[in-house]
């Protein structure tokens, strides 16, 4: 067993926290679901919650949709069941010692500083991983301190000696890339970027040259756009 459908067993997933807890000194964290299938109230989360929190986790990862085990696709689950950030929020009002993150659907920072007047922490998933760049602006945006970079193309070059380095040790040049196809995402020339990474980058004799060519593929539109 693993996954939602564990949110059917409070009491075994509060025993692997504590069996946890006992072993280690690091934070145990818990990321979930507000419910799976027949689960359609409030305190039927909290059923779950309670317990776990009981056996030692204070920092509770909320997917603000419930998944259903049988019908839907782990992709569909991820878009189909309707959000309800209310829950999420009310799990902080109800457990003010907890530490409540949210998580679903959110895809703006704008987004980001509406929930965290309600909880501790947001969690991005799909969207940090399609549209990278908006990481770049957190710093900034949520902590008022300096971007640590100030461009797309500020980031390549923070990731070339990375690149470099991770290739020389034997690494594939498409494990490293295959996390930065959407850098360029809404910019002029990110589909020639795209394209060309998941074309070459994957070729056993593919060097940095690769990731230089798609870069110059984006400054390329960027001149014909000017």
């Amino acid at each position: 067993m693993f996954g939602a459908c564990l949110m059917a067993k409070p009491a075994l997933v509060a025993d692997c926290v504590k069996a946890m807890r006992d072993s280690c000194d690091i934070p145990v964290t818990v990321k979930h679901r507000i419910g799976i299938d027949d689960m359609e109230s409030y305190e039927q989360l909290l059923e779950f919650i309670e317990p776990v929190a009981a056996a030692g986790c204070s920092v509770f990862i909320v997917h603000a949709r419930k998944a259903w085990l049988q019908g839907l696709s782990p992709k569909e689950n991820r878009e189909i069941p309707p959000l309800n950030y209310e829950w999420v929020y009310r799990l902080k009002r109800d457990f003010p010692h907890l530490t409540i993150v949210i998580n679903g659907g959110i895809q703006t920072l704008v987004e980001c500083q509406h929930h965290l007047q309600f909880v501790d922490g947001v969690m991005l998933g799909r969207e940090a991983y399609q549209n990278p760049w908006i990481l770049a602006q957190v710093d900034a945006t949520l902590f008022g301190m300096d971007n640590p970079a100030n461009s797309r193309d500020d980031v390549i070059a923070a990731l070339l000696p990375y690149a470099q380095q991770q290739l020389a040790r034997g690494a594939s040049l498409n494990h490293i890339t295959r996390h930065i196809l959407g850098l360029y995402q809404g910019m002029p020339g990110a589909r020639k970027f795209r394209r060309h990474l998941s074309e070459n980058a994957y070729k056993k004799a593919a060097g940095i040259e690769v990731l230089a060519q798609a870069c110059a593929l984006v400054a390329g539109s960027h001149e014909q756009q000017a």
